[in-house]
């Protein structure tokens, strides 16, 4: 089977049950912003690997990160006319990344310039587009049903990215600057 079918050569693609869409309309927006989502936690996992201050049990969380918004991907891909369930994702999904969180939270006293380790910095970019994927989701959900369930969950990976920068940094004892208004 080839990876090429010349069937979005005109600014179309089909979502899972063969619909045709644009591909700018607001669903894949969605759903293509998760997968970016996933491709930068990808190459996170792969500096996680090589940072010895990240152990074994961060590596699977990502993994199942990754997974979930696999799930969340398809689920977007379908057209939603009706309230159907996200397959494979559930409230505890969002109770461990609140876990998670509360794991490695540091005392909040201003906000953090993003950077410091290449863990950090990447888990910093995750944050960002976490959130971004947020935003289109939202965008979404404005003109289909989309499970709140979505919302919450990227809403607390982007939470836990923040957390997992800093905490990372502390572990590693890199240094964190504050953001400065008067600089």
């Amino acid at each position: 089977m080839k990876v090429y079918t010349l069937t979005g050569d005109k600014g179309t693609t089909a979502l899972v049950g063969g619909q045709r869409v644009d591909k700018d309309c607001t669903r894949v927006e969605a759903y293509g912003t998760v997968d970016e989502l996933n491709a930068q936690i990808g190459l996170l996992a792969h500096h996680i690997k090589q940072d010895a201050h990240c152990g074994e049990d961060v590596q699977q969380v990502i993994f199942a990160i990754q997974n979930k918004l696999f799930n969340i991907g398809a689920y977007l891909a379908t057209d939603g006319t009706a309230e159907s369930p996200v397959y494979g994702l559930t409230e505890a999904d969002v109770k461990l990344l609140e876990t998670k969180i509360d794991e490695m939270e540091a005392p909040f006293r201003g906000f953090i310039l993003p950077g410091g380790s290449l863990v950090s910095a990447q888990s910093d970019v995750c944050r960002t587009v976490a959130r971004r994927a947020e935003r289109r989701v939202v965008t979404l959900a404005k003109e289909a049903f989309v499970s709140p369930l979505v919302m919450q969950y990227l809403n607390r990976l982007s939470d836990f990215f923040f957390v997992f920068a800093r905490f990372n940094n502390i572990k590693a004892n890199i240094t964190e600057f504050y953001w400065d208004k008067n600089a």
